[in-house]
């Protein structure tokens, strides 16, 4: 089969567009026929070394993809071959074929379309977790998120409003991007490189802040955030974009009763799978009824997987890049 390999650690340069062999699927797993998988940051992130559970190259990177069964193991029991599927397969997703364990497949609906269902499993998994487990939004709560024109912020823009928060704040790197963070339906959004967004949330909550605060730039953006975290609020960090550590003190926690807390899809996804499932459920029921909708910005054919990157990378990505699998 064809496939993109990191073929060492660096820049774009170091993917290569190569024949591989087919992986065969285990016991409790199935082996799919990639669609389209979609490029996220943290495959950006493998690439260069930095992205936790990294092997040494060559790999293949990605984390998810959509596709249709095209042989199952003999343990599985819920899926079966024909089916149309999302997944998150172990090793690698820039591939025609993928293994992946049926615990992290799920059935795709009737009326998802493949462009879809591949933009969605990271940012649509990462943003429900994030708001509905980890920060327990509770109705009428105002959010606040960084990075809002990415995938996870245009999604969690969405899911924050389903969900039922009063008011959704985002803060974009450039001005440019703010209109895809206003068409996801926030209600304000701020540009963290040029105001000083903590002050500009505090006057917009009326000097409370933000009871919820979804971070994955961390540095200073994450120390400005605790300016604006209202009282019992919650900031959330899954990620550091920035490339810099945030340092926190105790003595901004305890008296005030606000919480820092951390999440990593990738960690769940290989130590406790199993809290996937309600995500699935949820967010799946939400695509098909078209009250959560996923932004593709860009696409681009598997073999041009390292322009893709660098379109991430660069920062001028608005909504998912995907990558077109299947001719």
């Amino acid at each position: 089969m064809k496939a993109v390999l990191v073929t060492d650690f660096g820049g774009p340069e170091v993917l290569k567009y190569m024949d591989v062999n087919t992986p065969s699927p285990g016991s409790n797993q199935v082996l799919i026929r990639v669609a389209a998988t979609s490029v996220n940051f943290a495959d950006i992130k493998s690439r260069h070394g930095n992205y936790h559970g990294t092997g040494q190259p060559p790999f293949i990177p990605g984390l998810d993809v959509a596709g249709v069964i095209e042989k199952i193991g003999s343990g599985v029991k819920h899926l079966k071959v024909g089916q149309r599927v999302i997944a998150f397969p172990k090793n690698g997703s820039y591939s025609e074929y993928v293994a992946a364990d049926e615990n992290l497949t799920f059935a795709i609906p009737d009326n998802v379309d493949f462009d879809t269902a591949a933009a969605c499993p990271i940012v649509s998994f990462t943003a429900y977790k994030l708001l509905a487990d980890v920060a327990r939004l509770q109705a009428g709560e105002t959010v606040l998120i960084h990075a809002a024109a990415g995938g996870v912020g245009t999604t969690a823009i969405q899911l924050a409003k389903l969900l039922g928060a009063g008011q959704v704040i985002g803060t974009v790197g450039s001005q440019n991007k703010a209109a895809a963070a206003l068409e996801a339906g926030a209600d304000h959004v701020l540009c963290y490189s040029q105001d000083d967004f903590s002050d500009k949330v505090n006057q917009l909550t009326d000097g409370e802040g933000a009871d919820v605060i979804l971070d994955s730039i961390a540095g200073s953006v994450s120390e400005k955030s605790l300016h604006c975290l209202a009282i019992y609020g919650r900031l959330v960090n899954f990620g550091n974009a920035s490339g810099e550590a945030a340092q926190y003190h105790s003595n901004d926690l305890h008296s005030s009763c606000r919480s820092v807390l951390g999440f990593s899809l990738g960690t769940t996804r290989n130590r406790r799978p199993y809290l996937l499932q309600d995500a699935a459920v949820q967010v799946l029921n939400f695509i098909a009824d078209e009250r959560l909708r996923i932004k593709v910005g860009r696409r681009f054919p598997l073999e041009e997987a390292a322009q893709a990157q660098h379109w991430v990378e660069s920062r001028q990505s608005v909504g998912k890049v995907l990558l077109d699998v299947a001719k």
